[in-house]
């Protein structure tokens, strides 16, 4: 557990990466450190939280720093709902503010947590038990990618590459394993993802391709997005665009939390 904590406490961001009971997910997270290590998903995550079971791997895949390490960790998570911030309005958000400029702007007063409510309710996902750390190659490229799927009856988590990443649905793509070993598909379900973003994270995008592996090869059967070396910030009006989506899907979170919690 140590290892992972020092990692995670240094590293701007990571991803949680998880099976549900549609396949392998995985999402870019801000790395959060409480009594254990932890993520706090915006209530716009609800569908996504909603499948994260009792396991799942916290992923430090970019480093830190010139001699930071790149690891996974597997274990055990519980999850929290805390729509009124509570938990997370503690020492997590100042260390998500540092972390994340668009918490710095939604978040970075008692002012602004006030006005921002729908910002300040999570989701918080904590790593109550670590089975296992190992390390994984960096992603020091837009093209490198996590690969997720089940492996030995959990989730399994590598880097890997292609050629080009073009490919949609109907079509296959060939993998390759960062760290040089064989990718090994045996036919099953697999999810390669990965996420990039502008120097002001007011864009942070998400690009997967999922469907099945068997050996090196993945028949695509859903693509979204695509590797981008150097997003560029937001314009005015699609910031404004992306803000009011970010407040209406936090909202709506917001309010089917509320409503499980009264019934």
């Amino acid at each position: 557990m140590n290892d992972l904590a020092s990692a995670w406490r240094r590293a701007p961001t990571g991803e949680l990466c998880w099976l549900s009971p549609d396949g392998p997910t995985g999402v870019p997270v801000v790395p959060l450190l409480g009594e254990h290590p932890c993520v706090a998903l915006p209530l716009a995550l609800l569908p996504e939280v909603d499948s994260l079971l009792n396991r799942a791997a916290f992923c430090v895949s970019a480093p830190a720093g010139e001699d930071a390490p790149t690891l996974v960790a597997t274990g055990r998570v519980r999850v929290h709902l805390d729509p009124e911030g509570r938990e997370f309005g503690g020492d997590l958000v100042e260390q998500e503010v540092v972390k994340h400029p668009p918490s710095r702007l939604r978040v970075g007063s008692l002012m602004a947590r006030r006005e921002n409510w729908w910002w300040m309710a999570r989701a918080i996902v904590t790593m109550v038990d670590v089975d296992r750390v190992r390390e994984i190659p960096a992603r020091r490229r837009a093209g490198d990618a996590l690969l997720v799927r089940e492996r030995d009856s959990d989730v399994r988590v590598d880097v890997v590459t292609a050629r080009d990443w073009s490919a949609g649905a109907g079509s296959s793509v060939e993998l390759w394993s960062r760290d040089g070993a064989d990718v090994e598909g045996h036919g099953e379900e697999a999810l390669v993802f990965s996420h990039q973003a502008s120097p002001d994270f007011e864009r942070w995008e998400r690009w997967s391709r999922y469907g099945t592996l068997t050996g090196q090869d993945l028949a695509i059967t859903d693509a979204d997005g695509a590797p981008d070396p150097d997003p560029r910030p937001f314009g005015l009006v699609e910031r404004y665009r992306n803000h009011r989506e970010v407040v209406r899907a936090c909202r709506a979170g917001f309010t089917t939390v509320r409503r499980r919690l009264a019934t």
